[in-house]
């Protein structure tokens, strides 16, 4: 049976061979070295690799748009450390902290167009399938960034709204991963679609596993502080959540949130999350997001060993710690 973990490890190889310049231009491209190096789960361009081997065994032709669709997806990390003005990223400083915000803003750019360039390298005969599914993505990540910043100043954010912003900016990246795997390995369009609903729906179960981790995981193994979120006053799932509820206990969560940042706040606010019993909460809305993305599974012409494959990385990435 296929498994995640082996196109992570060919992943994880081919995004460290990625040649970049030095000499008068290493201060462009270090930060990206850096960044690419960092490490995560190459969650994404895996997804891609393991769909184009189960539609066509076709991940020799998909090197290229895996790597394309990790850098991208770091691209994104670089600018958005910027915006929430975060120091750390995957337990070590972030490219904004080590060198500064134009480095961050000039190498993502720089990123960007590199990702564009990778994926262009795909079979003349695919390109404009997966191009518009990769230029599509880019946008609804754009629009789903844009929405997380608007939530920080605003009260009136629903659960529908939340959704709505992590289905653009989380979920749209993996459901193209999928999708663009899909293509290269030879899918039909409508294969491909319920690859695209799949990685869709993972992304969003994904999010909101973020979102608990946050709050009851621990920073050892999540990799960056425990009780960010509630620090920063991100409409989280559970925040959300736990305002929508009503009663004192969700006056009393967005007195709490109005505390000034640091341990106390996340304490506090923590225990009026364990009353309101929203970890457990948060977790039934995982299963159910999960659900949906096995439904989309099943109605693929997939084998049922590779279905069974793709249902693995769903088990494994809403049980994870990190």
């Amino acid at each position: 049976m296929r498994r995640i973990s082996d196109y992570s490890a060919q992943m994880e190889k081919a995004v460290r061979d990625i040649t970049l310049p030095g000499g008068v231009l290493s201060t462009l491209y270090e930060p990206i070295s850096y960044a690419l190096a960092s490490g995560g789960k190459r969650l994404r361009p895996s997804l891609l690799l393991m769909a184009a081997d189960s539609f066509g065994d076709s991940a020799s032709k998909a090197f290229s748009a895996a790597a394309g669709i990790e850098v991208f997806h770091n691209f994104t990390l670089l600018h958005d450390d910027v915006m929430d003005n975060s120091s750390t990223r995957r337990g070590r400083q972030s490219v904004f902290a080590k060198w500064g915000v134009n480095s961050a803003i000039l190498s993502g750019d720089t990123m960007l167009t590199l990702a564009t360039q990778l994926i262009c390298e795909v079979e003349d005969s695919l390109l404009r399938g997966v191009l518009d599914t990769f230029n599509s993505m880019a946008i609804r990540v754009y629009e789903g960034q844009r929405l997380d910043m608007d939530f920080e100043t605003s009260e009136d954010v629903t659960l529908d709204d939340y959704i709505r912003m992590i289905m653009d900016k989380t979920g749209s990246l993996i459901g193209a991963a999928c999708k663009i795997g899909a293509l290269i390995g030879g899918a039909s369009e409508k294969d491909a679609e319920k690859m695209y609903e799949y990685g869709m729906m993972l992304g969003v179960a994904f999010q909101i596993q973020d979102d608990w981790l946050d709050v009851f995981g621990d920073s050892t193994t999540f990799g960056k502080p425990i009780g960010g979120d509630i620090n920063n006053n991100k409409k989280s799932y559970l925040v959300l959540k736990g305002k929508e509820v009503g009663g004192p206990d969700s006056v009393a969560l967005a007195e709490a949130m109005k505390l000034p940042s640091g341990e106390t706040k996340v304490k506090v606010v923590t225990r009026i999350y364990e009353k309101m019993n929203l970890s457990a909460i948060c977790r039934q809305e995982i299963a159910s997001y999960s659900a949906k993305a096995i439904s989309a599974l099943k109605s693929t012409s997939l084998s049922d060993e590779d279905k069974e494959a793709f249902r693995n990385v769903v088990e494994k990435l809403t049980g994870r710690k990190k």
